[in-house]
């Protein structure tokens, strides 16, 4: 499978999702396949650590608003880890909430609705970024 390879030797970039809602989850996991990369699912903020810390994306998008551990200690527990600090982290969240995911180590911050050229415009910048050093987008 493509996405097991490093995307400098030819691999698809894996991007988690961590969204409760099911038709939003379909949703950005259509654009962003679509888009050319490799996309994961978590329904909740556990499952979504669990799986970061599994699969180590190379970005998580989560909602904020998440059963069993919101998206921004998700963002808080990724970032504090040395496993995972590097992880770029796009919150995407109805709440208008910039400020306190960038405060939680969010990378970017997209309100919903979901724009789709808006979201894969987001996602690469942060591929090309290469991480969470250069601060927030």
């Amino acid at each position: 499978m493509a996405c097991q390879r490093p995307v400098e030797d030819g691999g698809k970039a894996l991007l988690l999702i961590v969204e409760r809602d099911p038709a939003v989850r379909r949703l950005e996991r259509f654009f962003l396949e679509d888009a050319g990369f490799c996309v994961e699912l978590a329904e909740d903020g556990l499952d979504g650590l669990n799986r970061a810390r599994a699969l180590r994306p190379a970005i998580v998008i989560t909602e904020i608003l998440l059963p069993r551990v919101d998206g921004l200690s998700v963002c808080r527990a990724l970032k504090a880890e040395p496993s995972t600090r590097k992880m770029a982290i796009l919150v995407f969240s109805v709440l208008a909430a910039e400020e306190r995911a960038i405060e939680a180590g969010a990378d970017a911050f997209l309100r919903k609705p979901i724009d789709d050229g808006l979201l894969i415009g987001t996602v690469r910048r942060l591929l090309a970024r290469g991480g969470s050093e250069e601060g927030p987008t």
